[in-house]
C-alpha cells in the first residue's frame, strides 16, 4: 500500500473488514491455545499483547466507529499478520448505511448479519466451518435449538464464501407453504427452483424433470447435468430449517436420501468431478428420528457442529460491545439465569444497556410484561402441542436434583433448548425456564 493511501485512511478512518476480522480471530484463537491454555484472551491480556487501551480494542473489535490505519497495523502485528488492503474498508465507500446504525437502538431480532459487531465467535466452530466449506463435497450439520445463533453462523459461512469467490444460495424451508411439502415432486420442484432462482439462473424445470423416472432421480440429474454445471465456482448450498420436512415422513426421507447420495457422489460416484463442486450446510434443531437405514441418511456423514450456549468469557464479550462494564459476578448471575442461551443473553444485555437494573431484570423475570414473556410465551406454546412433553417438563421444573426421563422425551425437550443432561439426569437448562415452568405448566 502506497504512502498516499495510507495518509488517507489515517485521515478518514478505517475499519475491519469481514475478511479481516476473520484473520484476527483465527489468529487469536491460535495464540490463545498456544499461550493461554485455549482460554479466550481477555481484553486486559489482548491490551498487554497489543499495546493498545481496551476501549481502542473494543472500537475495533466493534466494527462501527473507524480507527486509525495505524492501530489495525498494531493490532495486526501483535498476531504477526500483515494488514492487506483487503483486511479494512473505508466507512464512506464500502461499507452499506445499515452497517452504521448500531442496533442498540431495538432488541434484537431474528438472525445477525456477517458484519454485526454482536456475533460472537464460539471456537472452535467457526474456524472449524470455514475450512470445511473449502472442502470439496463438503457436508456441515449444524444442530442447536431455535434462537442459538444457526441461522447466524450460516450468515457467517455465506460471508467467507463470498469473500474466497464461491457461489452460494441458501434454502430456508420454514417458508415452504405446507401443501408444497406434501409430495416429494413438488417439494423438489420448489427446491430445484429456489436454488436456480438464487443463482439468477433460469429454472428449466419443464425442460429437464422427467416424470417417468420420478422426482428423485429428476432432482439429481437437475443439479448434475444443469446447476453444478453451470458454476464455474464452488457452490455453497445452505439449506436452514431442515426440521419443517420431519413432519411429512415421505417427503423427508427422499430428501435424506437425496442428500446423503449427492455427498457420496462426490467421493465414489462416475461424476465426482461435478458433486465436488457442491458443498452442503444443513441446520436442524430436533434429534431426527425418521426410520432411516445406516447407507440412507446424511446424519451419521460429514462434520456435525453442535451450538453451544455461551460462555462467562463470551457473555462478558458481547457486554463490552454494548459498552456495558459488566462485572463477573454479574455476568455469572446473567448466565445461570439463562443459561448462556444466546438470543436471551443478547435481549438482557441489549435492556441493560438501555439502562435496566441487573436487580430489576432478575426479580421480574417470569413477569407477564418481562423482557423475556414472548419467547416464554412461545415455548409454552410449542411444548404443549404434546401433553406428554408437558407432563416431562412439569417433572424436570420441579425437581431439585433432576430427573430420569424416556431418551425420546428428554431429548424432544432439548431440542426446544428447555432442558440439559447432567449424567443420566435430565435438569432445567436455566434458571428462567425452570422458575418459568414449574408454574406455568401447574394446571
Amino acid at each position: 500500500m502506497n504512502d498516499a493511501g495510507v495518509s488517507e485512511k489515517r485521515r478518514r478512518g478505517v475499519l475491519l473488514s469481514f475478511q479481516g476480522w476473520q484473520r484476527l480471530q483465527s489468529a487469536e484463537q491460535l495464540a490463545a491455545v498456544q499461550q493461554n491454555g485455549g482460554n479466550p484472551f481477555t481484553l486486559e491480556q489482548l491490551s498487554v499483547a497489543t499495546g493498545l487501551s481496551p476501549n481502542t480494542l473494543t472500537k475495533v473489535r466493534r466494527r462501527q466507529k473507524p480507527v486509525d490505519f495505524t492501530t489495525l497495523d498494531t493490532y495486526f502485528s501483535a498476531f504477526d499478520l500483515t494488514l492487506e488492503p483487503t483486511d479494512l474498508v473505508t466507512p464512506e465507500v464500502n461499507v452499506p448505511a445499515s452497517s452504521n446504525v448500531s442496533s442498540q437502538s431495538q432488541p434484537p431480532r431474528g438472525s445477525l448479519p456477517a458484519g454485526s459487531p454482536y456475533y460472537v465467535f464460539r471456537p472452535p466452530l467457526e474456524r472449524l466451518c470455514f475450512q470445511e466449506i473449502l472442502h470439496p463435497g463438503a457436508l456441515i450439520r449444524i444442530k442447536a435449538p431455535r434462537q442459538f445463533g444457526k441461522t447466524s453462523l450460516m450468515t457467517q459461512l455465506l460471508g467467507y464464501a463470498h469473500d474466497h469467490s464461491m457461489k452460494s444460495s441458501m434454502v430456508n424451508l420454514q417458508l415452504v407453504e405446507g401443501e408444497i411439502l406434501e409430495r416429494p415432486d413438488t417439494f423438489l420442484r420448489w427446491f430445484c427452483g429456489s436454488i436456480a432462482h438464487a443463482l439468477d439462473m433460469p429454472s428449466e424445470l419443464d425442460k429437464r424433470w422427467d416424470v417417468m423416472f420420478g422426482a428423485g432421480y429428476s432432482c439429481t440429474d437437475y443439479l448434475e447435468s444443469f446447476l453444478l454445471p453451470s458454476c464455474d465456482r464452488p457452490l455453497l448450498l445452505v439449506i436452514d430449517g431442515f426440521d419443517e420436512l420431519f413432519s411429512y415422513s415421505d417427503v423427508a426421507m427422499d430428501f435424506c436420501g437425496l442428500i446423503r447420495a449427492w455427498y457420496e457422489q462426490a467421493r465414489y460416484g462416475s461424476k465426482q468431478e461435478v458433486w465436488q463442486k457442491l458443498r452442503l450446510v444443513i441446520s436442524h434443531t430436533m434429534e431426527v428420528e425418521l426410520p432411516l437405514s445406516l447407507h440412507q441418511s446424511p446424519f451419521n456423514v460429514g462434520v456435525p457442529v453442535e451450538l453451544p450456549g455461551f460462555s462467562l468469557h463470551q457473555i462478558q464479550e458481547i457486554a463490552s460491545r454494548y459498552e456495558l462494564d459488566l462485572s463477573d459476578v454479574d455476568a455469572q448471575r446473567l448466565r445461570q439465569l439463562v443459561g448462556g442461551h444466546p438470543y436471551l443473553t443478547q435481549l438482557s444485555l441489549f435492556y441493560l444497556s438501555q439502562g435496566v437494573d441487573i436487580e430489576q431484570l432478575m426479580a421480574s423475570a417470569t413477569a407477564f410484561d418481562s423482557i423475556y414473556s414472548s419467547h416464554l410465551r412461545r415455548q409454552l406454546q410449542l411444548l404443549e402441542k404434546d401433553a406428554v412433553l408437558v407432563q416431562a417438563m412439569v417433572q424436570v421444573a420441579k425437581s431439585a436434583q433432576g430427573v430420569k426421563l424416556h431418551p425420546s422425551q428428554a431429548y424432544a425437550l432439548q431440542g426446544l433448548g428447555l432442558v440439559k443432561f447432567e449424567s443420566q439426569l435430565t435438569v432445567p437448562s436455566c434458571q428462567l425456564y425452570q422458575q418459568y415452568f414449574a408454574t406455568a405448566l401447574d394446571l
